[in-house]
């Protein structure tokens, strides 16, 4: 896990319109960047979906709100229309900004090791440093917990 108070590494993938989004296009901007397993399963759609319901309180406060998974952009495309999601999904099929953000990790469920995607918000201030890292975040509160923080 990425520490608070180190420069975020910077990146560029496509999103879910085909366009290519980089960090350094957010300078002088907070930046929520949100780490999720994968599009369409239970979790990462009310994830998704919590983030779409507060996305005004972001946008009032001049936050970009970012998703990032391994997912295809055609995928991204479709779970964004499918749940109306205002912001921006970023693919990283080959997770190179997964592992940059060191949140390809091991997971263990019912007794069995894989490699996945460990459910992690960094919150990015206006220039590029890391200011707050929430692991393991829960997918139905992630939003308003951010929110909170920025208040």
């Amino acid at each position: 896990m990425l520490q608070e108070g180190v420069k975020a590494p910077d990146f560029s993938l496509p999103d879910q319109a085909g366009g290519t989004v980089s960090l350094s296009d957010f300078k002088g901007k907070k930046v929520v960047l949100y780490f999720y397993p994968k599009d369409n399963t239970p979790g990462c759609t009310r994830q998704a979906c919590a983030f779409a319901a507060a996305y005004e309180g972001f946008k009032s406060r001049d936050v970009a709100v970012i998703g990032v998974s391994k997912d295809s952009v055609s995928s991204h495309k479709k779970f964004a229309e499918k749940h109306g999601l205002p912001f921006i999904l970023l693919a990283d099929p080959e997770l190179t900004v997964i592992k940059a953000y060191d949140v390809w990790q091991e997971k263990k469920l019912y007794g069995k090791i894989s490699y996945g995607v460990v459910r992690t918000t960094y919150i990015i201030d206006e220039n590029g440093i890391i200011e707050k890292v929430m692991p393991k975040v829960k997918p139905d509160t992630n939003a308003a917990e951010i929110l909170a923080y920025l208040n």
